[in-house]
């Protein structure tokens, strides 16, 4: 894959992540994606890709932790995106509690 092509790709993915659904979830996946595509390897980008085609809801769930996800989305992406998740909701606490 080419810098253009890969460059491409991440644009797309970053405006994928922005429109799952529902507000929750466009912030968490596009803030994600908007910090951490660029850096990424093809395979982990195959990684997020996946979790995109999946149902929004299933993918929050497992984000979150209130579904246990099915073994082949057990990957370092999802992992990265539960600790992204929880630093974000600390920060939200943080802000509404003070």
């Amino acid at each position: 894959m080419t810098q253009t092509q890969r460059d491409i790709r991440i644009k797309q993915l970053k405006f994928r992540a922005w429109r799952r659904g529902f507000r929750e979830h466009d912030f968490l996946m596009g803030t994600y994606a908007d910090d951490n595509l660029d850096g990424l390897s093809d395979a982990e980008l195959d990684q997020f890709d996946a979790l995109l085609q999946e149902q929004d809801w299933d993918v929050y769930y497992w984000i979150v932790g209130q579904i246990e996800p099915p073994e082949q989305f057990k990957t370092q992406i999802l992992k990265d995106l539960q600790s992204f998740a929880s630093l974000k909701e600390t920060m939200w606490k943080g802000k509404i509690n003070s």
